[in-house]
């Protein structure tokens, strides 16, 4: 059996296959197209066109894997109709991604880039800029999956009151609303944290009428996807002090083009997606979770992290 995996994996993979198994490693996403060629199984980490290309070119492939957790940029339909299995990296980012979220309300709460600035002026500040304390505010976090869980986790012991969103809330789970509770309660939160996978019913979670609802100090923390938040109504908000600000790990568009008025907008600071990067461990725990799945693959067992490629999660 051939199988094509990224050559980042080969330290913590290398080694540990079975007997029978011929391993194709690419290192550039342009690679992987070769390597999927014969293959019947493929770890993708990849965006549009290389994902495309590599499909096209693996027409014998029956699993993809891939670590990514949000897999909106893969072409599901076309894996749905060759029937390729597909699973994500969900769990893997928990660590890096709850950290990173929780440092941009930190950050936020302490006003960060203000204090940045003063010593790019060597400037010693009379006062602090950010006088706000997380303990004692409250959370309300879209999207309680594995990743949202891992921030709630994180922001109980700063004393932050979390309440989860769910799209199936389990019957009397303390914590947590169901997706049609959430919207009546936004005035009561000092955050609002986005943690979401991105489909067609999640697109603009937050448009006008949500930001409308925000108290003026409240800060959004979206680690997901810019889709998830009408970017031009949050420029809007944020620009005439209607919210506090908001800590975009994401954008809409993503990349933001340079001349995007996200990048000016007052309050909001905007970190270039690097929260499932800011980590040292996460190729190893995603050769841990390959291999499991690959011994599953094997003796036709169920496999984890499966994708529905109908829901797109």
């Amino acid at each position: 059996m051939k199988i094509a995996l990224p050559a980042r994996a080969k330290p913590f993979v290398d080694g540990r296959l079975p007997e029978g198994v011929e391993a194709a490693w690419y290192g550039e996403p342009g690679e992987a197209g070769g390597a999927a060629t014969e293959a019947e199984v493929a770890w993708l980490d990849l965006f549009p066109p290389h994902i495309g290309a590599a499909l096209d070119a693996g027409r014998r492939l029956r699993w993809v894997s891939t670590m990514f957790a949000g897999v909106g940029t893969f072409p599901l339909g076309v894996m749905r109709e060759r029937g390729i299995a597909f699973t994500n990296g969900a769990g893997l980012h928990n660590v890096p991604v709850a950290e990173y979220a929780v440092m941009g309300m930190l950050a936020a709460a302490k006003n960060l880039r203000a204090i940045i600035h003063s010593q790019d002026r060597r400037e010693w500040l009379a006062d602090a800029p950010g006088k706000a304390e997380l303990f004692e505010t409250k959370a309300l976090i879209l999207g309680y999956g594995q990743i949202g869980r891992a921030i709630g986790e994180r922001l109980r012991p700063f004393g932050v009151e979390v309440i989860g969103v769910r799209r199936r809330a389990a019957s009397g789970e303390a914590g947590v609303l169901g997706p049609d509770a959430w919207r009546a309660r936004l005035p009561e939160f000092d955050w609002i944290i986005l943690a979401a996978a991105l489909t067609a019913d999640t697109r603009h979670l937050l448009g006008p009428a949500e930001l409308a609802q925000l108290k003026p100090t409240a800060w959004i923390i979206n680690i997901a996807r810019g889709g998830l938040i009408d970017q031009k109504a949050l420029i809007a908000a944020a620009s005439r002090g209607a919210i506090g600000g908001a800590f975009l790990d994401v954008t809409d568009p993503e990349p933001a083009p340079a001349a995007d008025p996200i990048w000016s907008t007052p309050n909001v600071l905007v970190t270039s997606h690097a929260s499932g990067r800011a980590q040292t461990r996460t190729t190893e725990r995603a050769a841990g979770l390959f291999l499991e799945n690959f011994s599953r693959y094997r003796d036709s067992q169920k496999l984890v992290n499966t994708v529905d490629l109908t829901l797109g999660y």
